[in-house]
């Protein structure tokens, strides 16, 4: 009789933890339908082992997006923590901590990981159970919720993470549409000159401006710019540096003091932290003149008089110093057949399958055999042969192109 008291009271406790385990594992499936936070999910795990399943010691750790956390965790102290996280992660399966095991991990009984596609996405580390009584079953029900939280927690940082990289890419793609509305896209021509441009970004934006500004009929400037780094940072500051330049360009009458007063004004914005490679050439149809300042820029190539010359005068790059340490203002007669090439380092940075650069002796080249093109159809015939140079190369760097051919 005695005896089978016994049985029937191990019944009822097995089938109490049955029903204490379904309950708790529907309440946590409910919890994730309706989207209780990672924190309320955490609460609920914490209290599920400690009051019902009589665990005293446990840490879960979360893989984050750029490091593990400790989400979750019952009387372990905080100084375990990272060399616990170092210590579990070898760990593919359910592991039973043993003698051999680092000293740290010996304060636990067993190890969970838990993957997600081939990746560790948490450790829980459970220790202290009170009950030992059918043991086995109770560290398969503890794996078990551990897997559901885990995988919870995981979909919930990949949906963050989706929604986020969205809104960078709604960010960058109206970014690159602001950044193009700045560039001119179309050619310019008169009777006297043709302008042409090409841009095209390393990645959906990029830090090279190319513009020109018409002064009068015979007189007007064209710029070209490389902005410090990359991406959406180049692209604000070259916005800003458009608005600056747009605003001194027709407050000053000579060159120098243009730039002079550019400089100023980029270093007041960007500290010293960015800087700016800079041409600008201001060409006059009726004098067939042109002055120019280069400030650290790639040089341009003039053709003028049968001859291909660098166009390096100038100072140093814009924004590094309070004050430009010199400015010298280059100055050159044009002929009536001129081109005046403008270009970004990207463009010579450009390599072949042999490892061989599209440099500058290249470019010279080109333009004496295409010296006779109208500036349109020289960008075209220069990006055609670029093209076929760099093969199955890709581009290393943002490319700006700005032709004027003076007639």
């Amino acid at each position: 009789m005695k005896r089978e008291i016994s049985i029937l009271a191990k019944l009822e406790k097995e089938l109490s933890l049955k029903e204490l385990q379904i309950k708790s594992l529907l309440t946590i499936t409910q919890a994730i339908n309706d989207n209780v936070s990672a924190e309320g999910l955490f609460n609920m795990y914490r209290s599920f082992l400690s009051w019902e399943m009589g665990i005293n010691k446990m840490i879960l750790f979360i893989k984050g997006d750029n490091r593990w956390i400790s989400a979750s965790q019952i009387n372990v102290d905080d100084f375990y923590h990272e060399t616990l996280i170092e210590a579990c992660q070898r760990f593919k399966r359910l592991h039973t901590v043993k003698d051999d095991d680092h000293e740290y991990l010996k304060i636990f009984d067993i190890v969970i990981p838990v993957f997600h596609k081939n990746n560790a996405i948490a450790y829980a580390l459970i220790g202290g159970i009170k009950d030992t009584e059918d043991l086995y079953n109770k560290i398969q029900f503890i794996t078990t919720i551990t897997n559901i939280i885990a995988v919870a927690i995981e979909n919930k940082r990949l949906f963050r993470k989706q929604i986020k990289q969205e809104g960078l890419n709604k960010e960058m793609e109206l970014a690159r549409d602001f950044q193009e509305a700045l560039i001119p896209k179309k050619s310019f021509t008169t009777e006297k000159y043709e302008i042409d441009t090409y841009y095209q970004p390393h990645f959906n934006i990029g830090g090279d401006y190319i513009d020109y500004i018409k002064f009068s009929e015979n007189r007007f400037a064209v710029v070209i710019a490389d902005i410090s780094g990359k991406g959406v940072a180049a692209a604000l500051l070259m916005s800003n540096f458009q608005a600056m330049l747009q605003s001194l360009i027709f407050q000053y009458r000579d060159l120098e003091t243009f730039v002079f007063a550019l400089n100023q004004a980029v270093h007041r914005t960007t500290k010293s932290d960015k800087f700016i490679t800079f041409f600008i050439a201001e060409i006059d149809t009726d004098k067939m003149e042109m002055s120019y300042i280069n400030a650290g820029h790639f040089p341009p190539l003039l053709y003028t008089s049968g001859k291909i010359e660098e166009l390096q005068k100038g100072s140093t790059i814009i924004g590094a110093f309070e004050k430009l340490p010199f400015i010298n203002e280059g100055k050159v007669k044009l002929s009536s057949d001129a081109m005046l090439f403008c270009f970004t380092d990207g463009l010579v940075d450009v390599t072949n399958g042999s490892g061989e650069y599209f440099d500058e002796e290249k470019l010279k080249s080109h333009i004496i055999e295409n010296k006779d093109k109208g500036a349109a159809e020289f960008n075209k015939s220069i990006i055609k042969e670029l093209e076929h140079f760099k093969g199955a190369n890709d581009y290393v760097d943002d490319i700006a192109i700005l032709t004027t051919k003076i007639y």
